[in-house]
């Protein structure tokens, strides 16, 4: 049965450095969970806490209605893995998995079964018998996916799992993991700093700076409504604006921004005329546009670079400021587009839809 994960207040430091800092977070049943953030931000520290190998200064991790923050790691009910895999190469595939089992004394019997269990979910049954160093780095994973499933832990926690694998084989394994966590029900926390992993896999996650949690919301919520710059400048690419609230009515914003006056909506915001804002602006909200064309947020510019990628194409702009100033400016166009004709130098009208205009 899937349990909930609640940390209070959590502190750990290591000498003068404070690398988690006050954070509390609720985890549902079932729910995976990610704390993503650059290196250095205190989201491995805090993964390592809730597993037990970090003993918290201040604060308290309850799994389910069990207050663990005093508890060895094995008494936890948690099951780790590893950024590094683990595996022990002199063993087969079977015996690494059925290792939790042993230092658990369960019967033989139960074991060869739950290893079995374990090795199918992750398709990897075939390759019982064999060892470690005839295994691809990806059904390595898969193995050390089944040696944390096969203790049936209450909660997963997963220390950047995928970031020794090939591009392709981290995005088959994306997929895996958020299956077999949704097939056998589990709590999983999973610590990355990759962006794409958390928005593929994560149900909610949490954006961390400097010890402290930034923002938490669903991938959807956070992408397209970032607290603060930092969080919208690590979930995606952006463009930034600084600008001045000129007028609110309506329901939107009038904005003098460096490029000229843009229009946002008023939704959520507090903001008065006269009030100094940034302006965040996703790449692929930019739509380029014919001359005279009727559109909200008609921006002009000069092409400056292309780089197409077969499914997108990045565009390097520099936009039309104030007093001949020449504004940097991203855009990103699916499939062709532009890019079929795009000349560096070239004139470009482009628009901004009001609704992707977020005001931070």
């Amino acid at each position: 049965m899937a349990v909930g994960v609640q940390i209070t207040d959590l502190v750990k430091s290591f000498g003068a450095l404070r690398a988690v800092d006050q954070v509390s977070l609720s985890i549902t049943p079932g729910e995976i969970f990610f704390l993503l953030g650059p290196s250095g931000c205190g989201k491995t520290t805090l993964l390592r806490a809730v597993a037990g190998f970090h003993q918290p200064d201040e604060g308290t991790i309850f799994i389910g209605d069990r207050d663990v923050t005093s508890l060895p790691p094995h008494a936890r009910g948690t099951g780790m893995v590893f950024q590094s895999y683990a595996l022990w190469p002199h063993l087969t595939v079977a015996e690494n998995v059925a290792f939790g089992l042993k230092v658990r004394r369960r019967p033989r019997s139960e074991i060869r079964r739950r290893v079995m269990d374990a090795l199918e979910r992750v398709h990897m049954a075939d390759r019982a018998q064999v060892r470690p160093n005839q295994l691809s780095g990806g059904q390595q994973q898969r193995v050390a996916l089944a040696r944390a499933l096969v203790i049936e832990p209450q909660c997963l926690l997963l220390d950047e799992p995928l970031s020794n694998l090939d591009a392709k084989l981290r995005i088959e394994m994306r997929g895996e993991i958020r299956r077999i966590c949704k097939q056998v029900g589990l709590t999983a926390i999973y610590v990355t700093h990759d962006q794409k992993e958390a928005l593929s896999i994560a149900d909610r996650l949490a954006v961390m700076r400097d010890g402290r949690i930034e923002q938490v919301g669903t991938p959807r919520e956070v992408y397209q409504h970032p607290v603060n710059t930092f969080v919208a400048g690590f979930i995606g690419e952006a463009n930034f604006l600084e600008g001045r609230v000129a007028e609110v009515q309506g329901g939107r914003l009038k904005i003098e921004t460096p490029v000229g006056l843009l229009e946002a909506r008023a939704a959520g915001t507090q903001h008065a005329p006269g009030a100094g804002v940034t302006l965040c602006i996703r790449p692929e909200a930019v739509r380029f546009v014919p001359a005279g064309a009727a559109v909200e947020n008609l921006l002009e510019g000069t092409l400056r670079h292309t780089v197409y990628q077969g499914e997108i194409a990045q565009h390097e702009l520099e936009l039309d400021g104030r007093d001949g100033a020449r504004v940097p400016f991203r855009a990103i166009e699916l499939g062709a587009g532009l890019a079929d004709t795009a000349t560096p130098g070239q004139r470009v009208l482009c628009a901004i839809p009001v609704a992707q205009v977020e005001v931070l």
